[in-house]
């Protein structure tokens, strides 16, 4: 396991110690929740939930990590399976209204300038947020996030690309311009 956390992976695969997955979830619980807010458009107890169910799972399902990748990889494709899932349970996504007063940890420092990021992102479609928000805010590659979200290398980067010109022209010009 090339994987900074083999330590505690090692630990939790042999003897299903506890204390070290719990590590695990105390190093990897805000990347997770962050993303999965972003994937829900900030439905906070969605997100807390949907991050609750990705580690349950990454818990029960540890001895499939095969140690060929970053934990982190293979948590958040987990987590990117949740919201699916949760998604075709619901029948739709759900239009949730970002609360000005809470945002992702992620968020810029500027309070107006996050506000409008936020926003930007919320109004792009599902497939270009989640890319967007993989590569950018989580530093993924985009060979992980195609590995992650199974999808092809080319179109997670034309996912980007889509998702990059409408968030400028967005963040410059404002909603109804981006959506012309």
């Amino acid at each position: 396991m090339g994987d900074p956390d083999q330590q505690d992976l090692a630990a939790v695969l042999t003897d299903g110690n506890l204390k070290a997955f719990g590590r695990l979830v105390e190093k990897y619980q805000l990347p997770v929740r962050g993303f999965l807010l972003r994937l829900v458009k900030g439905d906070h107890a969605l997100a807390d939930d949907l991050a609750q169910d990705t580690f349950l799972t990454a818990f029960r399902r540890i001895e499939t990590f095969g140690g060929h990748g970053k934990f982190s990889s293979w948590l958040f494709q987990i987590a990117y399976r949740s919201f699916l899932q949760n998604l075709r349970k619901a029948g739709k996504a759900t239009e949730v209204p970002l609360d000005e007063a809470e945002l992702p940890p992620t968020a810029p420092r500027d309070p107006t300038a996050a506000i409008d990021l936020e926003r930007a992102l919320a109004s792009l479609r599902g497939e270009e947020r989640t890319a967007i928000t993989m590569c950018y805010t989580y530093g993924l590659t985009h060979s992980e996030a195609s590995a992650i979200l199974g999808w092809p290398l080319g179109t997670v980067k034309s996912h980007i690309d889509r998702g990059k010109v409408k968030l400028r022209t967005l963040l410059i010009t404002g909603p109804a311009e981006a959506n012309s």
